[in-house]
C-alpha cells in the first residue's frame, strides 16, 4: 500500500534519472553505428567484402529475433535497474570483443567461439553471404556484433521499462520523445565522427576503440540509474513500471488486417533505411566521389531530421489525422530517392535525395508507431509491438546480407560504380512495397472496419 508519509519524486529528480537513464542507450546507439564509417576501411585494410560487412550488421539482429520475445520476462524478473545493468554491460563486452580481433585477447577469444563460428558461416550461407572459413578478424568481430546485439534491444526494453515507472501518469509520451532523442544523439556522434575524429580514420580498429569508450555510457547510466533508483526506493513514494514487450503466443492470430498492414509496412520501410545506411559511406565515395566527412554530414543529416523532425510531425499527425495517407507520401518520397543517387554522380546530386529521404525517416515513424495504438487493444499493446520488433528484426537481417550480396554480384566498387545499381534498385522496391501497404492500409481504414487512422485526432479522440 502507498505510505501516505512519503511524496513522489520531485520533477527534477525524475528528469534528471531521464538523462542518466538515457545514457545507457546513447552509448548503444553509438556502438550500433560505429561499423558504418569504417566500411571502405575494412574493405582496404581487412579484405572484407560487402557480405562481409553486411553480416557484421546483421549479426546484430539475429538474436533480436529471439531476445525480444523473451526481453520483457528477463525485465520482469530481474528489475529494470538489474536489468539494464546486464544488458548495458553486454553492450560493452560485445563492443570489447568486436575491437580485439588479431590480438592476443582476439585468439584466445576465437578459439573460445568456434561453435558461434559455426552459426556465423550457416547464416551467411543460408543468405549469399560469400564465406568460406571467416578469417580470424571476422570470426572475432561477427562474435563480438552478436553478442552486442544480444544486450543491444533488451536494453531498449529495461530502459523503457524504467521510464514508464517514473513517468506514468505524468509526461510520458514527451519523456520518452527526450529518451529517443538523448539516444539518436549516439548515432548522429557516430555517424558524423569522420569529422570530428578524422584523426582514427587512418586505421580500421581506432574507430572501434572509440567505440567501446562510448559503450561505458551503457554501464555508467546503468549503474548512476542504479543508485538514483534505490535512493528513491527508500524516500519517495513511486508508481510501478507498465507492461514490456513480451510477445504473447496466443494473440497473435488475432490482430486484424490493418495490424498486418503497419507490420509490413514497418519491414520494408526499415529495410530501406538502415541496410542502406550501413553502406552508404562506401556508395557515396565510390559513385560520387564524396570523401568520408561529406558522407558523415550525408547520413547523419538523417538522423538529425528524425531527431527533431519526428516530434514536430507527430504534434501535426496529432492534429490532422490521415495517418495512413501520410504513410503513402512517406513512401512515396522513398521510391525515386535510390535511382536518383544511383544514376548521377556528383555531390551536388545527393543533397535533394537525402533531403527527401530524411523527410520519410521523419514521418512514417511519427506515424507508424502510434498508429498501432489505435488498432491493438490496450492489454495486447506489448504483444503488438514486440511482434513487430520481432519481424523487423528479421527483415534487417536479412537485407543487410542481401544488399552485401548484391553489392559483390556487382563487383561495386570505384572502379565500378554501376555495381551499386542492383541494391539500390532492391531499395526502391522496398520503397514502391511501402507505397503498396500504405495505400492497403488508407482503402482498409476508409471502409467498413476501419479503426479511425484517417479520422481520429487530439481533439476528437
Amino acid at each position: 500500500m502507498p505510505d501516505p508519509s512519503r511524496r513522489p519524486p520531485s520533477p527534477f529528480f525524475r528528469w534528471a534519472m531521464l538523462v542518466f537513464v538515457s545514457l545507457a542507450m546513447f552509448g548503444n546507439y553509438y556502438v550500433y553505428d560505429c561499423i558504418e564509417p569504417i566500411t571502405d576501411l575494412l574493405s582496404k585494410q581487412l579484405g572484407f567484402s560487402d557480405s562481409n560487412i553486411g553480416l557484421l550488421q546483421a549479426i546484430y539482429s539475429f538474436p533480436n529475433i529471439i531476445m525480444v520475445l523473451v526481453g520483457g520476462y528477463l525485465v520482469d524478473r530481474l528489475g529494470a535497474r538489474r536489468a539494464i545493468f546486464l544488458f548495458g554491460s553486454t553492450c560493452l563486452f560485445g563492443a570489447a570483443v568486436t575491437v580485439l580481433s588479431g590480438t592476443l585477447a582476439g585468439s584466445l577469444i576465437e578459439r573460445l567461439v568456434m561453435p558461434v563460428a559455426s552459426l556465423v558461416m550457416l547464416v551467411g550461407h543460408l543468405f549469399g553471404a560469400s564465406m568460406q572459413l571467416p578469417s580470424s578478424t571476422l570470426l572475432v568481430m561477427a562474435t563480438g556484433r552478436l553478442i552486442f546485439g544480444v544486450g543491444a534491444e533488451s536494453l531498449i526494453v529495461a530502459v523503457t521499462t524504467a521510464i514508464a515507472k517514473w513517468f506514468r501518469g505524468k509526461e510520458l509520451s514527451f519523456a520518452f520523445g527526450i529518451n529517443l532523442m538523448i539516444a539518436r544523439g549516439g548515432t548522429l556522434l557516430a555517424q558524423s565522427s569522420p569529422s570530428w575524429a578524422g584523426f582514427a580514420y587512418k586505421s580500421w580498429r581506432t574507430p572501434l576503440l572509440i567505440s567501446v569508450g562510448f559503450a561505458t555510457f551503457c554501464v555508467i547510466g546503468a549503474l548512476i540509474y542504479w543508485g538514483m533508483e534505490v535512493y528513491a526506493e527508500r524516500n519517495y513514494e513511486l508508481a510501478q513500471a507498465g507492461p514490456t514487450d513480451k510477445v504473447v503466443f496466443s494473440d497473435l492470430f488475432k490482430f486484424g488486417v490493418s495490424f498486418w498492414y503497419i507490420v509490413a509496412l514497418c519491414v520494408v520501410f526499415y529495410s530501406a533505411i538502415f541496410p542502406f545506411e550501413t553502406f552508404a559511406y562506401k556508395f557515396f565515395l565510390h559513385t560520387h566521389g564524396a570523401p568520408l566527412e561529406v558522407g558523415g554530414m550525408l547520413v547523419g543529416s538523417l538522423t538529425f531530421c528524425t531527431m527533431f523532425g519526428t516530434p514536430l510531425l507527430g504534434l501535426l499527425v496529432d492534429k490532422i489525422g490521415k495517418r495512413a495517407l501520410l504513410m503513402m507520401l512517406g513512401s512515396v518520397l522513398l521510391v525515386p530517392v535510390y535511382l536518383m543517387m544511383a544514376y548521377t554522380h556528383t555531390q551536388a546530386s545527393l543533397y535533394l535525395p537525402m533531403a527527401m529521404m530524411g523527410i520519410a525517416f521523419s514521418l512514417i515513424p511519427a506515424v507508424i508507431w502510434p498508429s498501432v495504438a489505435y488498432i491493438v487493444d490496450q492489454n495486447k499493446l506489448g504483444t503488438a509491438y514486440g511482434l513487430m520488433t520481432v519481424i523487423q528484426n528479421i527483415g534487417l537481417f536479412g537485407f543487410n546480407l542481401l544488399i552485401g550480396w548484391a553489392n559483390d554480384h556487382g563487383h561495386a566498387s570505384a572502379a565500378n560504380p554501376g555495381g551499386y545499381h542492383l541494391g539500390m534498385w532492391i531499395f526502391s522496391i522496398l520503397g514502391f512495397l511501402g507505397l503498396l501497404f500504405a495505400f492497403l492500409l488508407r482503402q482498409r481504414e476508409l471502409g467498413p472496419h476501419g479503426h479511425g487512422l484517417e479520422t481520429i485526432t487530439a481533439s476528437n479522440g
